[in-house]
């Protein structure tokens, strides 16, 4: 008889966000016992996989199960197998939540994007609650097992897939958005100031970028134009 969940192999998600100020990335965090402290532990959104999975549908799940959202931008990048990637308090927390003698956990990572607004909903999910954070404040969290590494890793492969399939921007953005949003998020993510002129002409390099008649409205200053962005027929 199959177990409800496969021992020694998880999932854990990177999901990105951006609030047009910065760069975020969920968390998810649970209070566990250790028979004489209460440790609040931090970690990303994650779980072993169960016996009928396949990995891209743990990852469905898991995004489903935090965010409300099933059709975002998801893909796997790598995995992660360290012998000592967990602690024992890791080992403590990950046999509460499964009710599973596990010693040690191969764990393959996903990064995911998604637009931050109204239909974002975060919900608790066994027992465990998501929030976001930025990305320049993880260094600073007690994050469990390796997920530190795992969010590092992660940027940097966001940071190079951005050079090959730029469009990715789009997907953390709104769909109406100015030049100034999507310049603010791409210095959030490399982590420093872009060339304005340059910029210019490398988001209009993209194809499926389209000027929209409208410009912002109640602003302060010269209100800027709206473009969205529209996939390529193949």
């Amino acid at each position: 008889m199959s177990c409800l969940y496969y021992p020694q192999i998880s999932v854990d998600c990177v999901v990105f966000g951006y609030d047009e100020r910065q760069l975020k990335v969920l968390v998810v965090k649970k209070d566990v016992d250790n028979s004489t402290v209460v440790v609040n532990n931090v970690k990303l959104p994650g779980s072993i996989i169960k016996s009928e999975e396949d990995l891209d549908s743990a990852a469905t799940r898991i995004l489903e199960e935090y965010t409300g959202l099933s059709k975002i931008y998801l893909r796997q990048f790598k995995a992660f197998g360290n012998p000592v990637r967990s602690s024992d308090a890791d080992v403590l927390w990950t046999q509460k939540v499964v009710s599973l003698g596990i010693t040690r956990l191969v764990t393959v990572g996903y990064v995911a994007l998604i637009k931050l607004g109204k239909k974002v909903s975060l919900k608790s999910s066994d027992g465990m609650y998501a929030e976001w954070v930025d990305v320049s404040e993880c260094k600073k969290l007690h994050l469990a097992f390796d997920h530190k590494d795992i969010i590092r890793d992660a940027l940097e492969n966001i940071k190079m897939m951005i050079k090959s399939e730029p469009h990715l921007l789009f997907e953390l953005v709104p769909k109406k958005f100015t030049l100034l949003q999507v310049r603010a998020l791409y210095d959030s993510i490399y982590e420093k100031k872009s060339d304005a002129a340059n910029f210019r002409k490398f988001i209009f390099s993209i194809p499926g970028v389209a000027a929209l008649p409208e410009v912002e409205s109640g602003v302060p200053h010269r209100a800027a134009r709206y473009f969205t962005y529209i996939k390529p027929k193949r």
